[in-house]
């Protein structure tokens, strides 16, 4: 068996716009969007919206985080995005309220099939529930969820669901401890 990417095939997958609005949209992120100043974050929710993101009040986009379809991603009510932070949307995005997710994270859709000889493209959407944490610099794999009140902790790669009030770390991310003590601070 080989690789053949000559016989690679998109024609299936749907961006949910059509190229004009795709390529409208990554000029306004790579200008206006990007050099925003930094407390303009209802500009930049604003310009989300325009493009048919989902997004809650209170949210604070940094300028610097990079959507690639906004139209597939959705933000509940006082989420924080930090600097750099990758939405590889290629499919669905939702992340919670009174989330936080920080610098340098990188939030991955979309991958291929290691064992087709052509490639192929698989996507599957990422779900960050409410209250939860994903540190500096996370990668997180297609199709994960991080429930609710659960912490990733900074540099990690998340490969399986993170479960509700725990901390996981590392590369693969492994439990290390609950977040909160079960004494009803959830």
């Amino acid at each position: 068996m080989k690789i053949d990417l000559s016989n690679y095939n998109q024609s299936l997958y749907s961006r949910g716009r059509n190229g004009f609005i795709v390529v409208l949209w990554w000029f306004i992120q790579g200008t206006i969007f990007r050099y925003s100043l930094h407390n303009m974050y209802q500009w930049r929710n604003n310009l989300l919206r325009l493009f048919g993101a989902n997004i809650g009040q209170g949210v604070k986009v940094r300028a610097s985080a990079n959507f690639t379809y906004p139209w597939k991603v959705s933000i509940g009510d006082y989420s924080w995005i930090g600097d750099n932070v990758q939405f590889y949307s290629l499919d669905e995005i939702h992340i919670g309220s009174n989330c936080v997710v920080s610098q340098e994270s990188y939030l991955c859709t979309g991958s291929h099939n290691i064992k087709d000889p052509h490639f192929g493209l698989m996507t599957k959407p990422i779900v960050i529930k409410d209250g939860a944490w994903v540190a500096s610099d996370v990668f997180i794999y297609p199709g994960i969820t991080i429930n609710e009140m659960a912490v990733v902790a900074a540099r990690s790669t998340v490969i399986k669901d993170i479960p509700a009030n725990e901390v996981h770390a590392g590369s693969p991310a492994k439990y290390v401890k609950k977040r909160f003590e079960e004494d009803g601070l959830l």
